[in-house]
């Protein structure tokens, strides 16, 4: 079975061992840009994709026009509002510029944090995929910096930004900076967060393969779970979401970012 990623882990090779004790042989394929995963998986170049929430899954069906569905759910990863500069979130000043994702599924979670945090307000009916223009309470004129999610992280000590909004386990581990340094942290088990659960994701037609139980048992051994640890330093845990609440959650998506290019 090949299976995309994006970007070779622990939590790879831990899988990769765990399914060969299984019978199933595993094979990652990774890529470093986002798209190809899934682009690599419609045109039958591997078997599945592991990399992806349901929420830019839901973005990729509805631009693409494709029917790539999730088949088990993997992880999550908690988000916050990081900066290099300042100490708390009270010391985002006037003017200040704030990197966020540029895509559509990320970008609205970034919007969204910010908001919680008490920055921002968005309009009463934004859906899941705000953008800055659906921002309409801006006290302190706040800019927002898109960029390419994966590269945020490299960008994060920029003199020109002065935060960031990401992954927690988006840093590098040479860089030092987990979810104690952040200034705000999202609740990511909280409902809200549903459509940022990961998930391993097939062509619909291949959807009920017996190998994906396999695979399956295989991200819930402990061996798995400790390497995501190790790796993550605890910003990733392992989550379990029925693959019908996938589903459903994933044809909410589709239904208002449908809507959103309307």
């Amino acid at each position: 079975m090949r299976i995309a990623g994006s970007g070779e882990s622990d939590l790879q090779d831990a899988v990769k061992t765990v399914a060969a004790e299984e019978g199933l042989d595993v094979t990652w394929v990774n890529f470093d840009d986002w798209t190809l995963p899934n682009s690599a998986l419609v045109a039958g170049e591997v078997d599945a994709n592991a990399f992806q929430h349901t929420a830019f899954l839901s973005a990729y069906n509805v631009a693409n026009d494709t029917d790539l569905t999730p088949v088990f759910s993997t992880t999550i990863t908690q988000w916050g509002v990081f900066s290099a500069t300042l100490d708390s979130i009270g010391d985002i000043g006037q003017g200040a510029r704030i990197a966020i994702p540029d895509d559509a599924s990320n970008g609205g979670r970034a919007l969204f944090i910010l908001q919680a945090a008490g920055l921002i307000e968005l309009g009463p009916d934004v859906g899941v995929y705000p953008t800055v223009d659906d921002v309409t309470g801006n006290d302190l004129g706040l800019e927002f910096v898109p960029i390419g999610a994966t590269t945020i992280p490299t960008q994060f000590d920029d003199p020109s930004l002065d935060a960031v909004v990401v992954g927690t386990s988006y840093f590098d581990p040479s860089q030092d900076v987990d979810a104690d340094d952040a200034l705000y942290l999202d609740d990511s088990l909280s409902a809200e967060s549903r459509p940022y659960v990961n998930a391993v994701v097939t062509r619909a037609d291949d959807a009920d393969d017996e190998a994906w139980t396999l695979l399956a048992d295989a991200y819930a051994d402990p061996r798995v779970a400790d390497a995501l640890e190790e790796e993550s330093f605890g910003a990733t845990q392992l989550v379990d979401v029925s693959a019908a609440d996938l589903r459903s959650t994933l044809a909410e998506l589709e239904t208002a970012a449908r809507e959103l290019d309307s």
